[in-house]
């Protein structure tokens, strides 16, 4: 079981807190049991791959040995209370892999146990870019934030990473597969994109996976407040 949690704060105070959670957090996620890979993530301000920070959002990936009080662990364990109780809202999508290629970190952490479901898809994708391919990527990144930005089928995305315009992540739902892969085929600046990531080897080392989503905990403005994966398509 894999879950993403996004927490944003308002107050200046909380956002130099979560800033300085992203070192003070590590020793704490390590010691919790059940959790096999995790990450501690910040935000960008585009709608996917972006150099500038966003400030007010941080994230928490991880991925759960044993699915069983996974809601309880996110809700009473000591470091994911205390970024509740700091944050304005915060929400949790919980997510079963159904495709996945790549590394992260030198690993394989999601495991592709589920069959594809019906109703949206969740999509991630990161990389860890050359050094000496920065400046290419960073030209091509607005092109595709901006398109998938102007994509009314998207349903929520969000660009996060692990270091500033080297490690990249983009996290994205789609009504269903179909819509999800018109875009990533067919538009343009992706397609293109893709293309020159693949002739110059920009990328050092780089992960994408596709997910069922089985519920989501919370409140996010972007989508409210929701309980359930069916919920999501009213």
């Amino acid at each position: 079981m894999v879950t993403l949690s996004l927490f944003r704060f308002e107050k200046p105070h909380h956002k130099l807190w979560a800033f300085v959670m992203m070192g003070l957090a590590r020793p704490l996620l390590n010691l919790m049991p059940n959790l096999i890979f995790w990450k501690l993530l910040g935000s960008g301000t585009g709608e996917g791959f972006t150099p500038k920070p966003n400030w007010g959002v941080y994230a928490i990936l991880c991925v759960w040995q044993d699915p069983t009080n996974i809601e309880k662990t996110l809700r009473e364990s000591r470091v994911f209370r205390r970024y509740h109780e700091m944050a304005t809202e915060s929400v949790t999508i919980h997510l079963e892999p159904y495709s996945t290629r790549g590394e992260w970190s030198g690993q394989t952490p999601f495991r592709s146990k589920s069959k594809r479901d019906t109703g949206p898809v969740a999509v991630l994708t990161r990389a860890t870019l050359r050094w000496n391919a920065m400046l290419q990527f960073w030209k091509q990144s607005p092109a595709i934030s901006t398109k998938i930005g102007m994509n009314e089928d998207v349903l929520f995305k969000i660009g996060l990473g692990e270091v500033p315009l080297r490690q990249q992540l983009t996290f994205s739902i789609w009504p269903d597969i179909k819509q999800m892969s018109e875009f990533a085929h067919q538009s343009d600046p992706h397609r293109s994109a893709i293309q020159k990531v693949r002739q110059g080897d920009w990328f050092k080392e780089e992960l994408y996976a596709r997910f069922n989503i089985t519920a989501i905990d919370g409140h996010w403005s972007a989508f409210g407040t929701t309980r359930k994966k069916e919920e999501t398509n009213e």
